[in-house]
């Protein structure tokens, strides 16, 4: 029988209204958690939440993780964080830049500064395949959120504060991406708008988003990083896809790919890989322990890099139209949406 990880636990999500949060509550609902405190800025949304909850046992916080005293103050008794708050959207940032720093950057750090004050025992950072090899605002900072979260992790004292972080790609059905926009035009008899036929995402359900997340949690050492293997599918396919399940003759406009995306989305770079340990259906990237010994950076090399490649959403698993289809129909989102047309 596996440990019950959140029994008699205090949990605080960060960006804790968000498709995320949502489901990370639904995920240990029955596990005996003592308290979950949801920290974000939208009272609105919070207050759905409280209706649709009604629970005494999540209580909810006004606040901005670009302010320290309102993190501090969320904070104080905490025994895990799982840090979600952030700027999500590739055309927002690019446009708004120094946004996506104070909340991405600045934001992740005092979190995770304020979690290692107050003792918290693990604080899991959310990031993305955008990350890797960034070419867009969004990504920058989420790369720099993980390299400040690890910096920090590095110089923790044994027992001290774990912080780790997990990598992941699109998630399925979360606010934001690309299917809820397909299913919306399909049933408002609208064209189906795709960048590039050809354009490969990674496809993850929530409920693995979640799985990675308490994978992390139960197994992520100090400054690792955790990431989940799957599959990916081009964006043609997808919206083939969702024609074939909602049985639409849309017509697919192609509109040309937007500021900052690119048209395959990496994971995992060949040097993370090269000091990874497999584990199935993870990686697991340890952190990088080189100090500031130079020689290490310039004549000492790995010769293992030479022979991996980056993990990508072009060599990963594949996905056709029919494997597609079955992966969207995994979702509740999805079936809720076909049931309700």
């Amino acid at each position: 029988m596996r440990k019950n990880l959140f029994k008699g636990k205090t949990i605080l999500i960060t960006g804790g209204t968000g498709s995320f949060g949502k489901a990370m509550v639904r995920h240990v609902w029955d596990l005996g958690f003592r308290e979950i405190r949801i920290f974000s800025r939208d009272e609105l949304k919070q207050e759905h939440m409280r209706i649709e909850l009604g629970d005494p046992r999540v209580k909810f916080h006004i606040g901005d993780v670009r302010d320290r005293d309102s993190v501090d103050h969320a904070m104080a008794g905490v025994d895990m964080v799982f840090h979600a708050a952030a700027l999500k959207q590739v055309p927002s940032c690019e446009f708004f830049p120094m946004q996506a720093v104070m909340t991405n950057i600045v934001g992740s750090r005092n979190v995770v500064e304020s979690a290692v004050a107050h003792g918290v025992k693990k604080v899991v950072c959310l990031s993305t395949d955008k990350a890797v090899y960034p070419i867009n605002a969004m990504g920058t900072t989420k790369a720099l959120m993980e390299k400040v979260a690890l910096s920090i992790a590095r110089v923790q004292r044994p027992g001290g504060t774990v912080v780790s972080c997990v990598r992941y790609g699109n998630v399925m059905s979360s606010r934001g991406s690309v299917i809820p926009l397909f299913i919306k035009q399909i049933k408002e008899r609208k064209p189906i708008t795709v960048t590039d036929p050809g354009m490969t995402r990674f496809l993850l359900p929530l409920s693995q988003a979640i799985g990675l997340v308490v994978f992390a949690l139960e197994h992520a050492g100090p400054g690792d990083i955790l990431i989940r293997k799957a599959p990916a599918a081009t964006i043609g396919d997808l919206a083939e896809a969702a024609k074939q399940l909602f049985k639409s003759d849309a017509a697919v406009k192609t509109i040309g790919i937007r500021h900052g995306e690119k048209l395959h989305e990496t994971l995992a770079t060949r040097e993370e890989l090269s000091r990874a340990v497999d584990m199935g259906d993870f990686f697991r990237v340890r952190m990088d322990s080189r100090g500031l010994n130079y020689a290490k950076y310039f004549s000492e090399g790995d010769r293992r890099e030479a022979a991996l490649d980056d993990y990508t959403s072009a060599n990963t698993a594949r996905l056709d139209v029919a494997g597609t289809k079955k992966l969207m129909l995994s979702t509740e989102e999805v079936r809720a949406e076909l049931k309700a047309a």
